[in-house]
């Protein structure tokens, strides 16, 4: 509704998600000759809000698929 964001939340979030990145990078050394699955949806929680997100091991990265900040 037009509501400023928790900056405090945006910042942790940008955070956890390079954390997710380097994470999948070590696991993955050479992603896209992945032939396993991937391991789906998975849920973050962070002080201020949840985020979910998939890593798409083929495609080398992980997307995040939705944010909710709880109301301040």
């Amino acid at each position: 509704m037009g509501d400023t964001p928790d900056l405090v939340f945006v910042a942790q979030l940008e955070e956890r998600a390079d954390e997710l990145v380097r994470a999948a990078v070590a696991l993955h050394l050479d992603g896209s000759r992945h032939e396993g699955r991937s391991a789906g949806l998975q849920e973050e929680i962070l002080p201020g809000g949840m985020f979910q997100y998939m890593t798409v091991v083929r495609q080398e990265r992980p997307y995040i698929v939705q944010v909710t900040a709880w109301p301040l």
